[in-house]
C-alpha cells in the first residue's frame, strides 16, 4: 500500500513534477511519505471529474514519485519537488483515509521487438520537423541542440523515448497513452500517431495564419 496523488495531467518518467500543498489530506499524504526511507508517492491521471470534492474517476495506470526536496511552509503547507520514476499498475483501490491510497505493481516494460537507435531517431527526425515547422512559421532559427538528452539517457531507449515525448505539446491523453503503452514498440507507435496529430493541428493553424 502507498499514499496516492491523483492529478490532472499525467507525468512522466524522467519528468521533475513541482507541487505546492496545501489542502490538510494532502499535507498529511506528505508528512506521511517524509517519514520513508525513500519518500514517495504514487501519482496517476484523473480520466473523469474532478479530484477535489471527490467523484473522480483514476487511471489505474501511473508512476511513482520521487519527493526530492521539500520546504515546510508552516500551517500544514509544502513546497516540494518529486522526479517521476518507474511505471505502476494499480491492483485495489483503498479508502481515501485520510488520502488516496493504493496496492500497486510495479509494471516495466513488456517483453517485444527490439527499439533500437533507427526507430528512435525516427521520432527524433519527426519532433524536429515539427520544431522547424514551427520555427519556420515564427521566423525563428531552430537550436542544433533542441532536442539534446544526458548521455545516460540517450543510452536507455525506455527513458530516451519518454525525455522525447515530454518535449512535445502532448495532450493529457496522449501523454497517458504514451506512459501505458505496453512494450517499448508499442510507445513508439503511440508517439509517432501523437507527433502526427500535433503536427497537423499545428500546420492548420498557421495555414490560418
Amino acid at each position: 500500500m502507498i499514499p496516492m496523488f491523483p492529478l490532472e495531467s499525467s507525468p512522466l518518467p524522467g519528468e521533475v513534477l513541482p507541487l505546492r500543498i496545501f489542502e490538510p489530506r494532502y499535507s498529511q499524504l506528505v508528512s506521511d511519505c517524509l517519514t520513508m526511507p525513500d519518500p514517495s508517492f504514487g501519482v496517476v491521471l484523473i480520466t473523469q471529474g474532478r479530484e477535489v470534492g471527490g467523484g473522480d474517476t483514476r487511471s489505474s495506470v501511473g508512476a511513482l514519485a520521487h519527493i526530492t526536496e521539500c520546504v515546510d511552509e508552516g500551517d500544514g503547507r509544502y513546497s516540494l519537488r518529486a522526479v517521476i520514476g518507474g511505471r505502476i499498475r494499480v491492483r485495489d483501490w483503498l479508502p481515501d483515509d485520510p488520502y488516496p491510497r493504493a496496492s500497486i505493481d510495479v509494471w516495466p516494460d513488456e517483453p517485444g521487438p527490439e527499439v533500437g537507435a533507427e526507430k528512435i531517431g525516427h521520432v527524433v527526425d519527426l519532433i524536429l520537423a515539427l520544431y522547424q515547422r514551427v520555427a519556420d512559421g515564427q521566423g525563428r532559427r531552430l537550436r542544433s541542440d533542441a532536442l539534446a538528452v544526458d548521455a545516460a539517457v540517450a543510452e536507455d531507449p525506455a527513458l530516451h523515448l519518454y525525455a522525447l515525448a515530454a518535449r512535445v505539446p502532448l495532450g493529457q491523453a496522449d501523454r497517458h497513452a504514451v506512459l501505458a503503452a505496453p512494450t517499448l514498440s508499442e510507445r513508439v507507435d503511440v508517439l509517432i500517431d501523437a507527433i502526427e496529430t500535433v503536427a497537423a493541428m499545428v500546420e492548420f493553424q498557421l495555414s490560418e495564419d
